[in-house]
């Protein structure tokens, strides 16, 4: 399963993410895809220039069972602690 949380991104990426992913409010996209149609999301969404912030959060073998990728201008960034990825606040 994978989130991605924007803000400010244009209709035009909302709706080529809506191909892929259900749009549960504005900005906040839910679904399951593979791996590799995940990063290809990620990289519209890494690449539109209309957005000011976004964030994914998806499904990973690892202790808490999630990773997290930011991206843009963000209050807090993710941090890697021994395996473990916490949010600093700036």
């Amino acid at each position: 399963m994978i989130v991605i949380v924007m803000d400010n991104a244009s209709e035009k990426l909302r709706g080529e993410l809506t191909k892929w992913l259900l749009e549960v409010k504005p900005g906040v996209l839910v679904g399951k895809t593979s791996a590799l149609v995940r990063e290809k999301l990620w990289e519209k969404v890494e690449n539109d220039e209309s957005r000011s912030g976004a964030l994914l959060i998806y499904n990973s073998d690892n202790e808490q069972g999630f990773a997290i990728k930011m991206v843009g201008i963000l209050r807090r960034s993710v941090i890697d602690l021994d395996g473990i990825q916490l949010i600093k606040r700036a």
